[in-house]
């Protein structure tokens, strides 16, 4: 919770499998998870150098640390996650979002540029409800976000033609 980097490294010297019983037990979220949601970027690296594996597991909510981070506003968090797995960018969570359907809805736009740029085909992928990246801009009143979106994606034609599951 306090992203005590010196605190995570001491106790991992204490007991060197004290990650690996968290990602077994009856646990909601991981450090990382933690770390992620609270922008904590030192602690993270750490967690990531040592068990990089971490950053594919999702909460009970079905959201990765790329999705926390994503929410947030990390971007720096979000490039050390995209460092290790870079196709984290395509996990959905609960509600069939992708970190950068969060990043959008939410208007973090340094996020997007990350996302987009680490894995450009994730802009094509939809929501449970058939709704394209620039369905949730517009839906959250994301403006600058549409706009950057509208910049960034190939085939502009297909996004702005698309429809959701209820037509629109």
């Amino acid at each position: 919770m306090e992203g005590d980097t010196a605190s995570l490294c001491q106790l991992l010297d204490e007991d060197a499998l004290i990650l690996d019983r968290v990602r077994v037990g009856p646990v909601a979220e991981n450090p990382l998870h933690i770390a992620s949601l609270l922008g904590h970027l030192d602690f993270a690296k750490e967690i990531l150098r040592r068990k990089p594996e971490l950053a594919r597991e999702r909460n009970s909510e079905g959201a990765s640390p790329l999705h926390l981070a994503s929410a947030k506003g990390y971007v720096e968090l979000v490039q050390e996650l995209l460092k290790v797995n870079s196709d984290v960018c395509f996990l959905s969570d609960q509600e069939g979002r992708i970190p950068l359907h969060i990043a959008a809805v939410k208007g973090h736009l340094g996020v997007i540029n990350e996302l987009i740029n680490a894995m450009p085909e994730s802009a094509h992928v939809k929501t449970d409800g058939g709704e394209t990246i620039l369905h949730l801009c517009l839906q959250y009143n994301q403006f600058e976000a549409f706009k950057l979106l509208l910049q960034s994606v190939e085939n502009k034609d297909y996004f702005l033609k698309s429809k959701d599951n209820r037509g629109s």
